[in-house]
């Protein structure tokens, strides 16, 4: 029953979409554990790290996409709540470390030893348990959002504006973390991590695990975005997306729905942070720099703003060429492709790759409907009915 409605809300790109990340869900640790290296069908560790890494960037597209594809809302601060949740889930991994660090502190982290701080901070308890670490991978950047939600949209802040102070926000927090007093490892950061619920963070199996786990949060992600938007609340979304005023004034509390998705894409987004950590193996201030939510933003536009799936392909093709264009003798010119690639998707492919995919999709299966009538009427079929009214519309008895 759940299954069958669940499908029935997805259309067929979505549903070539799920199939394709299922199949490597399950393939590409597979492949990892089981083949021998020798194999032309073995996926090494480092390649399915990296491939990990582009799908925790598309679930970030995806919450982006939910909000500026289908609400109107650009923001500028999706990185805050992707490091967010990175953190959350680094401070847990720090608390895992114990006696095996550096200094050997069983409760404080190697930096707080370094910086002779005495105790652990307020903020740092309970992050040595993992529910609670879980909890606060959505809880932390979900607040942020709800409050920072609840007094912009409260103020009827849109546009522009909205785009500015979200961006502003990244930057007041990456200024923040960068503080060696605000107990968060500073420059540096939180790394050297050891375990993950028991396991070794960097053996060959919890890798191909935190995989799984990645593609099935995007899977999830997916599936709870589209429920959202084909919805009579997603409707209310692209309403307001389309004409905010007029949704006002029909009666709708436009700010009761911006905070809602809002909030719930910043959770997205902290999760795609805390299954970033682990596989990179790093959380530091420079992944709340508001370039990479600008990053992110291109992500969206060149796979297609308002499709979910244009959003994850785009992520994940432009990190493939972010991959391959930072490496060796074309590192420096990678800025300089990202800019032409945003301009001339902006100019050429407006919807982007999958919204064009779509509209030439709709147009052929639209000329080809209207073929098969004219088909039909030459064969005598009855015509099909018309719009048209008026005093030279006729009726024939």
């Amino acid at each position: 029953m759940i299954t069958k409605y669940i499908v029935s809300r997805l259309d067929g790109m979505g549903l070539l979409f799920l199939a394709v990340i299922a199949a490597v869900a399950i393939f590409v640790p597979l492949s990892n554990l089981l083949l021998p290296e020798s194999s032309a069908l073995h996926v090494p560790t480092y390649l399915m790290a990296l491939i990990g890494k582009y799908l925790c960037y598309a679930i970030l597209a995806v919450s982006l996409d939910l909000v500026w594809g289908y609400c109107g809302i650009l923001s500028l601060g999706h990185g805050a709540f992707f490091a967010l949740g990175g953190y959350a889930m680094g401070m847990y991994l720090m608390r895992q470390i114990g006696t095996r660090g550096v200094y050997a502190n069983p409760i404080l982290p190697d930096f707080m030893v370094f910086l002779n701080w005495k105790e652990l901070p307020w903020f740092w308890y309970g992050f040595d348990m993992f529910p609670f670490a879980l909890l606060m991978v959505f809880l932390a950047p979900g607040l942020l959002a709800f409050v920072f939600g609840w007094l912009a949209f409260r103020s009827r802040v849109t546009g522009v504006y909205l785009s500015i102070i979200t961006q502003a926000l990244t930057y007041a927090l990456l200024l923040a973390f960068f503080r060696n007093d605000m107990g968060f490892g500073g420059n540096n950061g939180l790394t050297d991590f050891k375990d993950i619920l028991g396991f070794n963070v960097q053996a060959q199996g919890t890798r191909a695990a935190l995989f799984f786990l990645t593609a099935l949060a995007l899977i999830l992600t997916y599936l709870v975005s589209r429920w959202m938007v084909t919805t009579s609340f997603g409707k209310v979304l692209v309403a307001v997306r389309d004409a905010e005023s007029r949704t006002r004034f029909l009666g709708y509390r436009v700010e009761h729905f911006k905070l809602l998705v809002f909030t719930v894409s910043a959770a997205m987004a902290g999760l795609a942070g805390a299954l970033y950590v682990p596989q990179v193996g790093i959380i530091n201030p420079s992944e709340f720099s508001p370039a990479n939510s600008i990053e992110a933003v291109i992500w969206v536009a060149v796979g297609g703003r308002g499709t979910l799936v244009g959003a994850a392909i785009g992520a994940i093709l432009v990190n493939f060429l972010k991959t391959v264009f930072t490496s060796g003798f074309l590192a420096p010119y990678w800025l300089f492709l990202l800019g032409s690639i945003f301009v001339i998707v902006t100019l050429a492919v407006p919807k982007g790759i999958i919204g064009t995919i779509n509209g030439y999709y709709e147009r052929w299966r639209g000329e080809d409907g209207e073929a098969r009538w004219h088909r039909k009427s030459l064969e005598g079929a009855a015509p099909p009915p018309s719009n048209e009214t008026g005093s030279g519309a006729k009726i024939h008895g």
